[in-house]
């Protein structure tokens, strides 16, 4: 059990929660990041649910499918959906720093799904969730908004390409069928 746990397996019990779900965490979602606010958590909190990860980057001509995002983020949320936001400079197109990334998402695009701050999320310094994504899924970003599916048992990876929209009927198809298992 990794020490993260070990401190908050006395919460986790104390708000309601059984003590097996925390150590029954798929290993791909128990990793630990700070969201845009700093604030530190491990994503084991969303297993169970259907996961849309995201590499983003604001200056991307692609940052349009935030709006999109969000829409699909709100749309399915209550079915047991989430989507999180990785931003990334590994294609050089982040802006500075994780303040400004929070900034420009919320002031542009309304974004409240949960969003990391910066990392690497290709080659060598990726971060290990996406290092893990990789591994599983057999293909790494090879552009900002590239997208990881990931089904509710925590194993099943689907990657999507950058060019792929959130909202288009080929994501909404895997992802209602995800959300039907």
């Amino acid at each position: 059990m990794n020490s993260l746990k070990k401190h908050l397996l006395p919460l986790v019990v104390l708000a309601g929660f059984s003590a097996s779900a925390l150590a029954t965490c798929p290993s791909l979602l128990d990793h630990d990041f700070k969201r845009l606010s700093g604030k530190a958590e491990n994503l084991c909190r969303y297993q169970g649910k259907v996961i849309l990860v995201v590499n983003t980057a604001s200056r991307c001509g692609f940052t349009q499918q935030f709006e999109s995002l969000q829409k699909i983020h709100d749309e399915y949320r209550a079915k047991g959906f989430v989507i999180l936001g990785f931003p990334s400079s590994d294609f050089n197109q982040e802006l500075a720093d994780n303040r400004q990334v929070a900034d420009f998402c919320q002031l542009n695009y309304g974004v409240r799904f949960p969003m990391y701050e910066i990392s690497a999320v290709s080659g060598a310094r990726a971060n290990t969730f996406y290092q893990s994504l990789t591994r599983i899924s057999g293909q790494a970003p090879r552009w900002n908004f590239h997208k990881y599916l990931i089904a509710r048992d925590g194993q099943t990876v689907l990657p999507m390409e950058s060019r792929i929209e959130p909202d288009s009927r080929e994501m909404r198809t895997k992802i209602e069928a995800m959300l039907a298992q």
